[in-house]
């Protein structure tokens, strides 16, 4: 009598994994202080109209009394005008209220920097998939697709795109031009992942035992992948967020009134030396949510991808 053994699909992505993150989490401070801005900053992408309106002020919404029109428009008041009226200070020149333009601002751009993510993501994942599971021609035009992509200067592609094209969305065509040039890194680790997979012992008895590829991908690869999926995602949305910040402060992102971080931190430099607050207010919000970002990505990345971590 033989008897058949049959592998069980990896764990990376179940049950096993979160316990880990879980564990993680209780044992790192600074992973759960990560966790709390990040639910900070998502809460305040979600609900800024409300957030913002707590101040009392609309982001687009002049106060001419707060500001010296003797000074050249500095803000009246300590720390850029910072009062009880105006909880983070003022706009230099159009005492446009910071507190409720830095809350609409993170709408702004975490709302690019999340849907540019998810479009890398799930353009990577279905490009990685298909190249490593199927191989041969498939492949070979995926991966040649994605090192044409990869040879573009990005950057100096984004700010060309940006620069000619006017009467448009401008939100919407900054999350199509991140996520064009940001899939083929997804797409690479997906594929060599899947390609480790597709020749396991469950995987086999899966085809042996008459399942379709779309079935063994969607029940076997896809839960393999999604642990080092998840981490890099949480690596690369920093990434997303200050690729706007670079964008919107080159001057090529949104357009005034519309407010974002990147926006703002650009219109105050000219006053960093006399109203640093300016400055320092949208300057403060990105460095944390990048950080925060960073740091949970690293955790992720070593408790759910191991071999890509340093541990």
């Amino acid at each position: 009598m033989t008897l058949t053994t049959t592998s069980s699909p990896p764990v990376s992505g179940g049950s096993g994994a979160w316990r880990s993150v879980r564990a993680e989490l209780r044992r790192r401070t600074s992973l759960k202080v990560s966790v709390a801005v990040v639910a900070f900053f998502a809460l305040m992408t979600v609900a800024a109209p409300l957030i913002g309106a707590l101040g009392g002020w609309g982001p687009e919404e002049f106060d001419k009394s707060a500001v010296d029109p003797y000074l050249g428009g500095l803000p009246i008041g300590p720390l850029g005008g910072v009062s009880a009226e105006h909880w983070l200070g003022v706009e230099p020149v159009t005492g446009r209220d910071l507190f409720a333009r830095v809350v609409h601002g993170a709408q702004v751009s975490l709302l690019i920097a999340f849907a540019a993510t998810a479009i890398v993501v799930v353009a990577g994942v279905a490009a990685g998939v298909a190249a490593g599971y199927f191989g041969g021609r498939t492949d070979t035009a995926l991966s040649r697709l994605m090192d044409l992509t990869m040879s573009f200067p990005s950057l100096i592609f984004m700010i060309a795109m940006m620069s000619v094209a006017r009467d448009v969305d401008r939100t919407l065509l900054m999350i199509l031009v991140i996520g064009l040039f940001g899939w083929p890194g997804v797409a690479r680790v997906v594929r060599g992942q899947t390609l480790s997979l597709k020749h396991r012992e469950y995987v086999d008895a899966a085809r042996v035992g008459g399942s379709g590829p779309w079935r063994i991908l969607a029940r076997d690869i896809l839960p393999g992948v999604a642990g080092p999926v998840i981490a890099y995602t949480t690596l690369m949305i920093p990434g997303m967020i200050a690729t706007e910040a670079a964008l919107s402060y080159l001057g090529v992102g949104v357009r005034p009134p519309t407010p974002s971080w990147g926006q703002m931190i650009a219109e105050s430099v000219a006053y960093y030396d006399t109203d640093p607050m300016y400055f320092l207010v949208p300057s403060v919000c990105l460095f944390l949510t990048v950080l925060a970002f960073t740091l949970l990505g690293d955790a992720l990345r070593d408790v759910l991808d191991p071999r890509g971590g340093r541990s």
